[in-house]
């Protein structure tokens, strides 16, 4: 008989452990004849995993939602309407003025003869840019909160979880842009151009713009773990790309340098492309050529931030 009293203390410390977990003392083990379970490594089934997360997260919390649309309404139902262009001509031409003669000046300005419908138009990429930014923003939350490492740890390459990433964002900025026609329609947008073939193309340069947009974003967010410096970063990106394109108003009143700073802004291509092929305006450039600027920057940018991930997204 052992009497050393350590011995003993030993002896039921050990047989404690072994109650309290019994996983440690007995691992888990395949009963005889069952086959392993298998994991999926498809890069699909990761990829559409990733990106139903993201959704799940957006669309069960409907004042996001709500919130996300309330800025686009406000222009819309307050600058757009305050904004009475053919007041301003009646003032400076005079009483006489007819209503053709009104039309006419309207079109050479803005390529339409509805102030309101042009800045609808612009207000469809006005919040794919803010719905994109976000983009972003959910790679820091997810670092931050230690999902990143985890998705990391799994067999989905970095290439798939920035893809679900933009396509998350894509997706949103397609249900948002549809529900600013719907408000905008209601608050007096022309229709008389709608065609099943300008709407299909209009939502085919907002698919695009959103993911050229969402891949910027999500590449400027790989190695962020700091939700300011990510605001910081989306402000000083957002405000030059609406305000230094043709969202608001026409690039033909702007000075010479600004016209050609809205040139090389691949957002100006987006607002133009929608304005021929769902209103029918006059365009600044050939419709072609706004489809092949916003093609090559989802593009170049989808590219870019699958390359940079292999680089700079780690635990």
């Amino acid at each position: 008989m052992d009497n050393n009293p350590h011995s003993n203390i030993d002896e039921a410390a050990k047989q404690d452990s072994a109650l309290r977990e019994p996983e440690a003392a007995a691992p888990y083990q395949v009963a005889p004849g069952m086959p392993n379970p298998k994991v999926n490594k498809s890069p699909t089934h990761g990829l559409w995993a990733l990106t139903r997360r993201d959704l799940r997260k957006w669309y069960t919390n409907p004042y996001q939602l709500i919130i996300s649309l309330i800025q686009p309404v406000i222009w819309m139902g307050l600058f757009g309407k305050a904004l009475n262009f053919s007041s301003f001509i009646t003032a400076g031409a005079g009483a006489g003025a007819s209503t053709a003669a009104i039309d006419q000046t309207l079109i050479g300005f803005f390529g339409t003869d509805s102030y309101f419908s042009y800045l609808v138009c612009g207000m469809l990429v006005f919040i794919i840019l803010f719905s994109s930014s976000f983009a972003g923003m959910s790679v820091v939350w997810d670092r931050r909160f230690g999902f990143m490492n985890k998705a990391l740890s799994t067999p989905v390459s970095r290439g798939t979880i920035v893809m679900a990433k933009i396509l998350q964002s894509v997706a949103r900025s397609l249900i948002q842009a549809a529900v600013v026609v719907v408000i905008g329609v209601a608050l007096g947008m022309e229709t008389g151009d709608f065609s099943v073939l300008g709407i299909t193309g209009t939502f085919v340069i907002i698919f695009l713009v959103a993911m050229g947009l969402s891949g910027l974003f999500v590449m400027l967010s790989l190695r962020s773990s700091n939700w300011q410096t990510q605001m910081a970063i989306i402000n000083l990106l957002n405000l030059p790309l609406l305000f230094a394109s043709n969202a608001l108003f026409p690039v033909k009143i702007m000075p010479g340098w600004l016209q050609d700073v809205v040139k090389v802004n691949p957002v100006s291509y987006a607002i133009d492309g929608i304005r021929q092929l769902l209103i029918g305006a006059t365009g600044t450039y050939a419709l072609w050529l706004d489809f092949t600027v916003v093609i090559g920057f989802a593009a170049f940018f989808s590219i870019v931030g699958i390359v940079a991930s292999w680089r700079l997204l780690s635990k």
